[in-house]
C-alpha cells in the first residue's frame, strides 16, 4: 500500500510540477489530482496500522503502559523533528526565493510525527486506565472514537470555531491557515488529517485480534464490504437536503467526504491483501513492495527532482505526453534508489552483531 501511495504521489506532483496552463484545463489533469487525494491519507493510514503491530508486540514483551508510552512517542517527536529538518532543507535549497514562513509550513510528515505522538497518548489513556491487559475492544472503540471526533470537529475548527487568537504557526497545526489569514486546502493540519492514522489505528487492532488472524481472507473481505458501505453511505448523507454544519465545505472538511475516503483504503487494503496473496507480488520482485519499504527516503528525494531546482523537466511547460515520459524516469530513479537503499541496509546488517542488527532494525 505504501508503494502504491508512492506512485500515486509522483504522478500527482509531476503534472502538478510540469504541465503547461492549457494542459492543466484538461480532464486528464483532473483526475490525476483526484488521484492525489489519497497518497496522503494511505500514508497516515498505514501509519496507523504499524502503531498498532508496534504496541501489541511491546505489550507482549510486557512492557508498562508508560514505557509503551514513552517508546510511540518519541518515535513520533523523531518524525516530527525530520519534517522539521525537510522543512529547513527545502529552505536552503531555494534560498533567495523562498519565504521564510515556508520554515513553518505543516506539511505530511510533520503531521504523521504528531500523529503517532497523539496515538501514543490513547494507548497510554487506556492501557494506563484499564492495565496492559486491556482488551481490544477498548483499544478499537478508543481509537474509532477518536477517529470520528477529529472528523467531526473539522468544519467548526475551519469556520465558527476558529482558534484565530493563537499565534499563526499554531493554528496552522489546527486548520491549515498558514500565515494567509485563512485555512489552506494544501496543507495537511491535525483537522481532518490525523483522523486517517486514528482509522489506521482502530484497523490495525483489528487485524492484530486472534480471529482475524486466524480468517485473514474474512476480514479482509469484510473490510472491502465495509467500505463499500461507508462510500454509499457518505453518498447518501451528503445527498440529503438537511446538513449538520452551517457553513459546508464537501472537498476539504465535510465528514462525508472523510469517510468515503476510509472506504477507499479499505477497499484498497483489501486489494493489497488480495495482490499480495494472489497476484504479481507473489510471484517475486514487486516495484510497488520495493517502493513501499524505502517510502520516507523516495518522499524526501523525488521532489528535488520535481520541484526543486534540479528540476528533470521545466516546470509548468510541457505537453501531457512529455510529463508522462518524466513522471516514468522518476519512477525508474526512485526504485532504483530504493533497491540500492535496501541492498545497502541488507549489507550493514550483515556485518552486524546479532545485538547491533537488532538495534539496527
Amino acid at each position: 500500500m505504501r508503494g502504491l501511495a508512492c506512485i500515486l504521489m509522483f504522478q500527482t506532483h509531476c503534472y502538478d510540477a510540469w504541465l503547461s496552463p492549457d494542459a492543466r484545463k484538461s480532464t486528464f489533469f483532473m483526475y490525476s489530482q483526484l488521484g492525489g487525494t489519497l497518497p496522503a491519507p494511505l500514508f497516515l493510514f498505514l501509519a496507523g496500522i504499524s502503531f498498532a503491530m508496534v504496541t501489541n508486540k511491546l505489550l507482549e514483551k510486557g512492557l508498562s503502559a508508560n514505557q509503551i508510552a514513552k517508546t510511540t512517542i518519541r518515535r513520533g517527536a523523531e518524525i516530527f523533528v525530520l519534517g522539521l529538518l525537510f522543512r529547513l532543507q527545502e529552505y536552503l535549497i531555494a534560498w533567495g526565493w523562498a519565504p521564510e514562513s515556508d520554515l513553518l509550513r505543516v506539511d505530511i510528515l510533520n503531521t504523521i510525527g504528531v500523529s503517532m505522538m497523539l496515538m501514543g497518548a490513547m494507548c497510554w489513556l487506556v492501557l494506563a486506565w484499564r492495565g496492559t491487559v486491556a482488551n481490544l475492544k477498548q483499544r478499537v472503540l478508543l481509537a474509532g472514537a477518536c477517529t470520528m471526533g477529529i472528523a467531526l470537529l473539522t468544519p467548526p475548527l475551519y469556520t465558527t470555531w476558529r482558534p484565530d487568537w493563537l499565534p499563526w504557526p499554531l493554528e496552522s497545526y489546527v486548520n491549515g491557515v498558514h500565515n494567509l489569514g485563512a485555512p489552506q486546502a494544501w496543507l495537511f493540519p491535525i483537522f481532518p488529517w490525523t483522523a486517517f492514522a486514528f482509522a489506521g489505528l482502530a484497523t490495525g487492532f483489528v487485524l492484530q485480534s486472534v480471529w482475524a488472524k486466524q480468517h485473514a481472507r474474512g476480514i479482509f473481505l469484510l473490510a472491502a464490504l465495509l467500505g463499500t458501505f461507508l462510500i454509499v453511505g457518505a453518498r447518501w448523507l451528503d445527498a440529503r437536503p438537511w446538513q449538520l454544519y452551517s457553513a459546508y465545505d464537501f472537498w476539504h472538511t465535510s465528514p462525508n467526504f472523510f469517510l468515503i475516503r476510509v472506504g477507499i483504503l479499505l477497499i484498497i487494503l483489501f486489494a493489497a491483501f488480495a495482490w499480495c496473496r494472489w497476484g504479481a507480488a507473489a510471484l517475486g520482485f514487486s516495484p510497488l513492495i520495493q517502493l513501499g519499504q524505502t517510502s520516507l527516503l523516495v518522499y524526501w528525494v523525488h521532489l528535488e527532482f520535481v520541484y526543486g531546482r534540479v528540476s528533470i523537466l521545466p516546470k509548468h511547460t510541457e505537453t501531457i505526453s512529455q510529463a508522462t515520459l518524466g513522471l516514468l524516469i522518476i519512477c525508474a530513479m526512485m526504485l532504483a534508489l530504493s533497491i540500492v537503499r535496501t541492498r545497502f541496509k541488507s549489507r550493514r546488517t550483515k556485518n552486524l552483531s546479532p545485538a547491533q542488527a537488532a538495534t539496527a532494525n
